[in-house]
């Protein structure tokens, strides 16, 4: 089951939070590491903090950009401490952690945590179902990106431990992270036509449908469906989303 969760690092700019997010994955029996363009990887540093974690940064997936990342994810979960203008479902790590774990029975999960300097942008955001915040001191919130992962990785253990996990649905997944991803495009082209959206600030409103949509998890047949009612809409100006 360890491989349905895929933590997900992005840039991470000092080498030795790679390591060290490794040693706290692999105390708790987590083994699928994904870098999403790490400023140095491989690298002394990162080996040398993984402290027995080897195998585990040798295993790593690295890869460019966060599309990669996420390929075939049905739940992705962000971890930050950033207070955002617009206010996004959020969770303790321990309410998370239950979450995850019940969602590994029927598809992969990714667990992403942002930049050591300024975490996750709001575009980055928008990909995820829902957001894990680290209950801190409120006058010195930010936590080390290993701390991060350790405290994540251990209430996940303390999940599995406590939970019975059913066995997996006969249901559709969750539609996986990218095939969202084109319907986000679709329903922006879709409400740009109709006019619904203005076409010269539309990141306002198609934020808040994101949530929507991400807060219902729909599943693979619910997004077909979804897909197929706006090119209905779409028919009469010929046009086609790809």
């Amino acid at each position: 089951m360890s491989h349905a969760l895929r933590i997900v690092l992005l840039e991470t700019s000092h080498a030795g939070n790679i390591g060290a997010a490794a040693r706290a994955m692999h105390n708790m029996g987590l083994d699928d590491l994904w870098l999403v363009a790490p400023k140095s990887f491989p690298d002394d540093d990162a080996t040398a903090r993984a402290s027995g974690a080897h195998g585990l940064l040798e295993s790593a997936t690295v890869v460019a950009g966060l599309d990669q990342a996420l390929t075939g994810c049905g739940l992705v979960a962000a971890v930050s401490a950033r207070q955002r203008s617009l206010a996004w479902p959020c969770k303790t790590p321990r309410e998370a952690a239950a979450e995850i774990v019940a969602s590994t029975a029927n598809t992969t999960v990714a667990l992403l945590f942002g930049r050591e300097k300024y975490g996750l942008t709001n575009a980055e955001l928008e990909r995820c179902h829902l957001l894990i915040s680290i209950p801190a001191n409120p006058d010195y919130s930010s936590l080390n990106l290993a701390m991060a992962v350790q405290v994540l990785a251990y209430e996940i253990r303390l999940a599995r431990g406590q939970t019975s996990l059913p066995p997996a649905s006969a249901d559709p997944p969750p539609a996986a992270a990218e095939d969202m991803q084109r319907f986000y495009r679709h329903l922006e082209e879709v409400l740009l036509e109709n006019g619904f959206l203005d076409p010269d600030n539309p990141r306002h409103l198609m934020r808040r449908l994101r949530r929507l949509f991400n807060r219902a998890v729909p599943d693979e047949n619910e997004i077909n469906i979804l897909r197929g009612m706006l090119a209905a809409m779409q028919k009469p100006t010929g046009k086609k989303s790809q």
